[in-house]
């Protein structure tokens, strides 16, 4: 009799450390007594903060926000997504075609898939907050977005940290994030005392941004003095379109330039090389002394700022032309 216990008792242990040894970050996910709710902070169609309860341990995901999908990717939880936006993102390209139901894009959402697609939680971002209301219809509505105040790299650690919230897995959020502090504090030690323009090439103009929203990394973090943010009042979506007197007048140490047509895809559109570079542009000292930094990745800056592999190649985009 004691042997037959013996051996029960070394059977269940054998059992218990092979499932602690098994099964990847998506298995980790959750636990028997993870409770089956948990409310989190989150954005409504004002963009303003509410609080949202959503389904803890939720197993089917509808993703419209590519930074979103970049960090659900980062965390292993991307055999959950049953439905995603187009992207033309590299890194993303396993979430279009195949079993994953096409859901529309990050503007415009193809509502009819969305519901067919019986999603537990839906993900979006700024460009879908008109049809917040009629997805919340469907399932909870997850809306973060990225803070110019806060900053990028602290923005996407607090979306993060809330996206895993969601699956307990609030653990890996630190190892994910590892070392973007130190690249910024090297890019801020490069940039001090140095001007820049940043802006965006688009149908063929010329558009300046600020330091309220896209590319804000590059002032705000990066540490560059945007001269750039003279040229309008609103500069945070698509920048104000200005004239290259403008960029000769204030003749800035640095150009940053942001391709927006090949961030979307834009057939057949002018090269920003093309665009930035004409007669006037190559009478400053950015051009002459080749400081037009044209960023490597366009579509993560346009269409992913927030995510976690997104932020790693804005970084690089960056350390690559000044470090």
């Amino acid at each position: 009799m004691r042997k037959i216990v013996f051996v029960a008792v070394v059977l269940m242990t054998a059992a218990g450390l092979a499932a602690c040894a098994g099964g990847g970050t998506d298995s980790e996910a959750g636990t028997s007594a993870s409770p089956s709710s948990l409310t989190i902070q989150s954005l409504n169609a004002s963009k303003s903060p509410i609080s949202l309860e959503v389904p803890y341990n939720p197993k089917r995901l509808a993703v419209l926000d590519m930074a979103s999908l970049d960090i659900l990717d980062s965390l292993g939880l991307g055999g959950r997504v049953v439905g995603s936006a187009d992207t033309s993102l590299d890194y993303l390209q396993q979430y279009t075609g195949g079993s994953t139901a096409n859901l529309g894009t990050i503007k415009e959402a193809d509502l009819e898939a969305v519901m067919a697609s019986e999603p537990d939680v839906i993900f979006i971002g700024g460009r879908l907050a008109s049809a917040y209301d009629a997805l919340s219809e469907i399932a909870p509505v997850v809306y973060l977005a990225t803070d110019p105040e806060t900053g990028v790299v602290e923005s996407v650690r607090k979306n993060a940290s809330i996206i895993a919230s969601m699956f307990g897995l609030e653990s890996r959020v630190e190892e994910l994030m590892a070392g973007f502090d130190a690249r910024i504090k090297a890019l801020s030690a490069f940039s001090s005392g140095k001007t820049a323009i940043v802006g965006m090439s688009t149908s063929g103009g010329f558009n300046v941004l600020g330091s309220d929203g896209r590319c804000s990394l590059i002032s705000r973090e990066a540490g560059f003095e945007n001269i750039g943010v003279d040229a309008a009042a609103d500069t945070s979506t698509h920048g104000n379109e200005a004239s290259f007197e403008f960029i000769v007048k204030t003749n800035p140490d640095y150009v940053f330039v942001l391709d927006r047509d090949a961030a979307i895809g834009t057939d057949g559109a002018k090269l920003a090389r093309d665009i930035v570079e004409n007669e006037l542009v190559m009478g400053t000292d950015a051009y002459k002394n080749g400081r037009i930094i044209y960023l490597s990745h366009p579509a993560a800056w346009y269409t992913a700022e927030g995510g976690i592999t997104a932020l790693d190649r804005m970084l690089a985009d960056l350390e690559g032309e000044l470090l």
